[in-house]
């Protein structure tokens, strides 16, 4: 008998990091210069990873999918965060400034500001890619009995 309570999100914490860090190959390859958008290797590895979030829900029958993957998503979001500020002087060759009013900013505070904004951007975009695939993966957990 199996005493050992389940988590609540119907997974190991582990478990959860491990799914999300199947998408960081895509940002350290894109990041060095060594994949491209619009091509069928960038295809492969932007929707692979959220097939197999989708999967391993429906699988082990997580209780709430939309939430799982939407925690998953949250860590994609944060290690997707890290890795650009890891590789940020390898993905650059010109830092990025800013524009318009702010472009008289002392050099430093504009790295702060992009850098800032740049992880922002990547919590959102962990965040959409969790939502998206929780929501499928909740309507396809609805069709099974």
């Amino acid at each position: 008998m199996n005493t050992s309570p389940r988590p609540a999100l119907g997974l190991p914490l582990l478990t959860l990091l491990g799914l999300a860090l199947l998408g960081l190959p895509r940002v350290v390859l894109h990041d060095l210069g060594l994949v491209h958008e619009r091509t069928f290797v960038n295809l492969l590895l932007v929707v692979v990873p959220p097939i197999v979030w989708i999967a391993v829900a429906l699988a082990k029958r997580v209780p709430n999918p939309f939430l799982t993957l939407l925690v998953v998503g949250l860590l994609y979001g944060v290690l997707l965060a890290l890795t650009h500020q890891l590789l940020w002087h390898v993905a650059f060759d010109e830092q990025p400034t800013l524009g318009g009013n702010l472009t008289d900013l002392a050099p430093g505070a504009q790295a702060v500001i992009v850098r800032f904004f740049a992880a922002i951007s990547s919590l959102f975009t962990g965040v959409i890619v969790g939502v998206v695939a929780g929501v499928i993966a909740w309507a396809l957990s609805r069709q099974r009995p």
